[in-house]
């Protein structure tokens, strides 16, 4: 079920769901041992108030609740037993800021998210879901008189599913997976297995073929009988001159041979040589000339571009035996057939460049450049590889935040102990700090001055310590928190007091810097401080340390019962909780137990807390040891603590005790009168 609108929460609203579409899903979550509860939300300061309940009648099924009276959040549930419990976790939810809150539930296993940093995870007795008809299903409040939150909540998502949190938070590591990721990771596995199986082979092909591209210049070339040329690259083919042109190569006629002044039947082949000579003349060649010795002539190519080309911006002049042509530079085409008009060729649209992965191809004129894509460093002039901002220290994390790099970037993580987004942490003390304390690392309270501690629970003795500013002809005398000078009698002491350092004077009067609930005056050298007495008579009286002052009808509030009502400030008991009226808003917590060290306990009725047994049969709950098994009638191995029907029988009940692996097997009284039989 998903409310994604965003509503502010009033004090006089009845948000529920509908019996029809409750029934709709209740279905879909009834008998589930997987589910997450999601919302996002900002709740007022000093408000207790509910942020989604199923119950029916007194049984709270499942409800979740923040209380800014005593800044915890509690979870209200009931097991297999039919047994109501509740599950507490320090935290302050309700400071008027905006939190992301999760609670994952898989079958006794429990993670409370908050903003994205796991605060809690415990192993609870397993939910019962069997949601009885009639159930209802409220939002922000746990009926119409009590639970009201006040705030605003949106996206409340209650999902059937496992690790919901993930669709709130898909940054969160998954480390542990249900059976349904478990198979789908196989799957998932099995698929990938193929596809790099396939790609391997694709990229042995494409190393082969890079291999071979690598021993060679790319570059643009003709092939002629057998031989490469290079572009523009010039060769002799029998008498006839050749020149590579873009791929392709072109034949033209070699310079005419120098006139000869014998007739034609005189005249006899060069050896080497395009050209005859004379009978009786013998000539030698040399490159660029003919030379003989009878006549000498001299043959060079002649320079026809600086009499004067047409040849433009990009295209340059080169000489032919018989004139100058136009030829486009390196990265250019040419725009007309005689090449004087080129145009810059853009290898990166064309697909004509080599820039590999991580990389931008970026056309410039006649080539091109490889640019590396953000969060990339250069290797070479066409390749990038991933820069590890975490590494190279090129982040924004907290100095209490964990850096993960990615792909293209990073993401940050406050660490265990520590709450926020990553980029701001805060520390988390897990117990609060008590007596206004701050908490300044994780679990590390700052004590005010006069109390010590963990949690700043104890008070310091600064008369036994020494450490008072008591002067010397008075005494000092040690309070809760502080400490009183006071003058003996018959010394002669000044009426002034020094506390906190300061100098109060004879009949000064002072509220306590960090407590506003305490009043201290110095009278004739002494301190004597106090909690403040609640005059109801005066207008001005402070209604949050004296609530029993109000008298607004708002402020009132009523019983569970309904046949009872309550001041601000009055305190009951009420289905072991303690309860606590406080400007209209009722908040209850579960009454202290001691801790039970025994193996098996039982809660008696109409008591809190469990005591002690020894029988087993009359336990209540065995602490169960799963190392210790038992073999049933069908020597199958079960586990301590479970339970089944016994093979062959409808109405015989067996489980598996803690007591050396024995099994104790009970008639169900819908059948016949309880018997109870053990046997190893």
């Amino acid at each position: 079920m998903v409310f994604p609108l965003m509503f502010i929460l009033d004090t006089s609203r009845n948000v529920k769901a509908s019996p029809e579409t409750a029934e709709i899903f209740f279905q879909k979550l009834r008998n589930k041992c997987e589910f997450t509860i999601l919302v996002t939300l900002k709740q007022a300061h000093l408000n207790s108030g509910v942020i989604l309940s199923i119950h029916h009648l007194d049984h709270r099924y499942l409800e979740l609740e923040s209380s800014g009276h005593r800044n915890e959040i509690r979870l209200h549930y009931r097991s297999g037993s039919h047994r109501s419990h509740t599950e507490v976790f320090p935290y302050i939810l309700a400071d008027d800021k905006w939190h992301r809150l999760s609670l994952a539930i898989s079958a006794s296993h429990l993670i409370l998210h908050v903003d994205c940093n796991k605060i809690y995870e415990r192993v609870v007795e397993k939910p019962f879901m069997d949601l009885p008809l009639g159930t209802t299903f409220w939002l922000g409040q746990r009926n119409t008189a009590h639970g009201y939150f006040k705030g605003i909540m949106q996206d409340v998502q209650l999902l059937v599913m496992p690790q919901g949190f993930i669709s709130q938070c898909p940054d969160l590591n998954r480390t542990c997976p249900t059976c349904n990721d478990f198979h789908g990771l196989v799957q998932k596995i099995m698929e990938l297995q193929d596809i790099l199986a396939k790609t391997s082979a694709k990229l042995s092909q494409a190393e082969q073929r890079m291999n071979k591209l690598d021993q060679c210049y790319c570059e643009r070339t003709c092939t002629m009988k057998g031989t490469t040329y290079r572009e523009f690259e010039s060769w002799t083919d029998g008498c006839k001159n050749c020149t590579c042109m873009v791929w392709l190569w072109f034949e033209i006629p070699r310079d005419s041979c120098p006139a000869l002044n014998c007739p034609e039947s005189q005249q006899i082949p060069l050896s080497h040589s395009c050209c005859k000579v004379c009978k009786g003349k013998v000539c030698f060649v040399i490159p660029g000339f003919f030379l003989t010795l009878n006549h000498a002539c001299f043959c060079t190519g002649h320079d026809f571009c600086t009499e004067g080309h047409n040849c433009m911006e990009h295209s340059v002049c080169r000489n032919l035996e018989d004139r100058a042509v136009c030829s486009c530079r390196d990265g250019f085409r040419a725009l007309r057939e005689d090449n004087a008009y080129c145009e810059d060729i853009d290898e990166c649209a064309e697909g004509r460049h080599y820039c590999r992965e991580n990389t931008m191809c970026v056309n410039t004129p006649g080539s091109f450049m490889c640019v590396c894509k953000t969060g990339y460093i250069r290797i070479d002039d066409y390749s990038c590889t991933e820069h590890d901002e975490c590494v190279t220290n090129q982040h924004n994390c907290d100095e209490n935040a964990l850096c993960f790099n990615t792909v293209g970037g990073h993401n940050c993580v406050c660490k265990p102990g520590y709450t926020g987004n990553g980029t701001i942490c805060k520390a988390f003390c897990k117990d609060g700090c008590r007596n206004g304390g701050a908490c300044i690392a994780s679990n590390v309270c700052a004590c005010p001055q006069g109390f010590t501690g963990p949690s700043c629970e104890t008070d310091i003795d600064e008369c036994g310590t020494g450490r008072h500013s008591c002067a010397n002809d008075t005494v000092c005398f040690n309070l809760d928190g502080g400490y009183d000078c006071r003058c003996p009698h018959g010394k002669n002491c000044t009426g002034d007091c020094i506390h906190d350092g300061k100098i109060k004077h004879n009949g000064q009067i002072w509220v306590l810097e960090n407590d506003r609930c305490s009043v201290c005056s110095c009278q004739n050298g002494y301190v004597m401080c106090r909690r403040m007495v609640c005059d109801c008579q005066n207008p001005t009286v402070d209604l949050f340390c004296c609530p029993e002052c109000d008298p607004r009808l708002s402020s009132q509030c009523l019983h569970q019962s309904g046949e009872l009502s309550y001041n601000s400030g009055d305190s009951w008991i009420q289905n072991c909780q303690q309860c606590r009226c406080l400007q209209g808003e009722v908040d209850c917590w579960p009454l202290p137990c001691p801790e039970v060290d025994c193996e098996f306990s039982v809660l008696p009725e109409n008591e809190c807390c469990p005591r002690c047994v020894t029988d087993p049969c009359q336990a209540d709950t065995v602490r169960n040891d799963i190392t210790k098994t038992c073999l049933d009638e069908t020597n199958v191995i079960r586990f301590t603590g479970s339970s089944w029907i016994k093979h062959g029988t409808e109405c015989t009940l067996c489980q598996c005790k803690l007591i050396l692996g024995f099994i104790l097997c009970s008639s169900q009284a819908r059948c016949f009168p309880n018997s109870n039989t053990w046997y190893n």
